[in-house]
């Protein structure tokens, strides 16, 4: 503790020092630290080292915290990523099946084109007439042109102008 005073005392020095631009020698160091630490208070020196430990205290006091905030946060980053993780399973598990709903729905409409594409005109007219018009247009897509031409001649005026305006404006 007293090489620490000591030190301190040099630091001092060697700031007035610096602040008068005065050089001493060894001697007049000696002397003036001599004639420094005869003037010191110890009272002074308790309550100023008092005051540093207390500082240092709330130093530590703070770095144990921000120990435990980093800690929080790298447990809070840990849960969030492992939300991400399982969200993006099952979003992954969703698309996945409605892709399988869209191949499945592919699926039928082919049979049904199948279907369509072998029964009578005036027959598949009356059935494609009272289906839904998005599925209608679906069957019609997948026909030969000719087929449905003749579909739409078989069909009523009002549910072939409306299947044929909804047909050319479909998106692809």
């Amino acid at each position: 503790m007293n090489r620490w005073i000591l030190s301190l005392l040099l630091m001092s020095f060697t700031l007035s020092a610096q602040e008068k631009a005065k050089t001493y020698t060894e001697e007049e160091f000696k002397r003036a630290v001599k004639k420094e630490l005869s003037n010191l208070d110890a009272n002074k020196l308790v309550k100023y080292f008092k005051g540093l430990l207390e500082k240092e205290e709330a130093i530590d006091k703070k770095e144990l915290e921000l120990i435990q905030r980093e800690r929080k946060l790298n447990m809070s980053v840990k849960q969030f990523e492992k939300r991400i993780k399982l969200l993006t399973g099952k979003q992954n598990k969703i698309l996945g099946c409605l892709d399988d709903i869209k191949i499945g729905e592919e699926d039928r409409i082919n049979n049904m084109v199948e279907i369509i594409s072998n029964m009578k005109a005036s027959k598949a007219a009356e059935v494609l007439s009272v289906q839904e018009p998005e599925i209608t247009i679906k069957i019609l897509r997948g026909l030969d042109p000719l087929k449905v031409s003749k579909l739409f001649n078989q069909m009523d005026k009002e549910i072939s102008a409306r299947l044929q305006k909804q047909f050319l404006t479909m998106k692809r």
